[in-house]
């Protein structure tokens, strides 16, 4: 596909960037979109982002696991799942104080957001009243609240929405016809479900995938165009870059390639062209100049922290001396509109 991007003009009529986000992609579309020359689908998906956000700002967020290990699902990337030998050890569920502690430190090193994550298949009503309290107390500090707690039912996405929760995280992963291979204690529908569940108790959503997984690029593009032609698209879309784990079964994955993942980036960019899409995890084994490319074709997004629930990430110092280089800057909760809003 030779994509017309000879002048930002070109590339915003061939994307139609002036107009409302469109919702109506086809598997052949978004297919061609990604196959394009790299180039090509680097400016177009830059003309993109720069058109919806401020280029050289990036989000920051941090993200705690309130509740390690022991999960019933048996997601094969995954180290806290009960089936797998990976040697992670199940704990219980964090005390309040102690996730508003490191909350605290969070917004101090710069975080506007804050995710908590539990290793559940859904929440138990027993522990709602310690959730709900830790929602409230990250609210109170001025910062954006996200749970990934699992799937939700109806009465479950109410209360966390009532409490004040700003965001739920729940990824489909990949794409349909790939998620068997990956996941068989809860369907690709399973997850629809709660996603429409969070969007019907006011929640935004938080969902994207994770690409490494031995999946094809069809099934990179067949995911995004899952989210895509949503009826609202995701508000954060997290793109994860596999790391294998010894004691799961995707731990001898093969390693994905650099352009492939960018790919993926710019595409996602491109199909949802005022989501936040994050670099989430997997920037341990990526260099600053992949990441260079991934803030260019569209990525805004990242966590920061040198700990994602169980997996390393870059500290701090990493991030603040490549954001040094690239002439990023850390984004402000109060970030002025971005030119659609205008």
């Amino acid at each position: 596909m030779q994509l017309a991007v000879d002048s930002q003009d070109a590339a915003e009529a061939q994307y139609h960037v002036a107009r409302p986000p469109r919702h109506d992609w086809t598997l052949e579309q978004a297919r061609s979109l990604y196959g394009a020359p790299f180039n090509d689908l680097l400016f177009a998906a830059h003309t993109v982002h720069r058109r919806n956000f401020d280029a050289n700002r990036i989000q920051i967020s941090r993200l705690l696991s309130i509740k390690t290990g022991g999960c019933v699902e048996d997601c094969g990337y995954c180290s806290q799942s009960a089936h797998h030998a990976s040697g992670l050890k199940a704990s219980k569920l964090m005390a309040v104080e102690k996730v508003l502690d490191e909350a605290r430190k969070a917004k101090a090193e710069g975080a506007t957001r804050y995710c908590m994550g539990a290793a559940w298949r859904e929440p138990k009503a027993r522990d709602m009243d310690q959730i709900v309290a830790m929602i409230e107390g990250v609210k109170a500090l001025g910062m954006e609240t996200c749970m990934t707690l699992g799937m939700l039912g109806d009465d479950d996405a109410r209360r966390l929405s009532k409490a004040g929760l700003d965001y739920y995280n729940h990824n489909i992963d990949t794409s349909e016809r790939y998620y068997n291979a990956v996941i068989t204690t809860r369907t690709f529908q399973d997850r629809l479900d709660t996603l429409e569940r969070v969007r019907a108790a006011g929640m935004k959503v938080c969902c994207g995938g994770i690409l490494g997984m031995g999946e094809g690029a069809n099934d990179r593009v067949d995911m995004l165009v899952t989210l895509a032609n949503l009826a609202e698209h995701p508000e954060s879309v997290p793109i994860n870059l596999l790391i294998p784990i010894d004691g799961t079964p995707l731990a001898g994955a093969a390693r994905l390639d650099t352009i492939e993942f960018v790919r993926t980036i710019a595409t996602a960019r491109i199909m949802m062209p005022r989501s936040f899409v994050r670099l989430s995890a997997g920037r341990t084994e990526m260099t600053d100049e992949m990441q260079a490319l991934c803030f260019f074709a569209g990525a805004n997004s990242i966590f920061a922290g040198d700990r994602l629930l169980t997996a390393d990430n870059p500290d701090s110092d990493a991030d603040a001396a490549l954001f040094g280089r690239l002439g990023l800057s850390p984004m402000a909760l109060d970030a002025p509109e971005t030119e659609h809003d205008r």
